[in-house]
């Protein structure tokens, strides 16, 4: 047996499936700028990668150069900018940062020879 309904519930369920997608939409666009910052956090931690093994390359006489500037060079052909460099010995240790939209994303690295 049917429940009559009421002229005040007709059309609720077309309310609340409007609620619903809109939530749905919302969630989307607030979401998926923030899951696009993943592979370029990937990115950056690559670009601090290289720039510290260019720096260590450079400053084990691998290759001709100043360890920093050859670092930020590294950091720059990869996306991203040299923050800090330092070398200790043979031991060189670089952040490097990129922003994106409003999101400054930075990372740090250390290369050289095996302990």
């Amino acid at each position: 047996m049917r429940r009559p309904t009421s002229a005040r519930e007709r059309g609720s369920g077309s309310v609340l499936a409007v609620a619903l997608l809109g939530a749905l939409v919302t969630m989307t666009a607030v979401l998926v700028p923030l899951l696009a910052l993943l592979p370029v956090s990937q990115s950056v931690q690559g670009a601090a990668d290289a720039a510290a093994l260019a720096a260590a390359d450079v400053a084990s006489g691998l290759m001709p150069g100043v360890p920093c500037v050859t670092a930020a060079r590294a950091a720059e052909l990869n996306g991203a900018r040299l923050v800090t460099c330092s070398v200790d010995g043979l031991i060189a240790t670089v952040a490097v940062s990129r922003t994106v939209g409003a999101f400054p994303i930075g990372s740090r690295a250390r290369a050289g020879p095996a302990p």
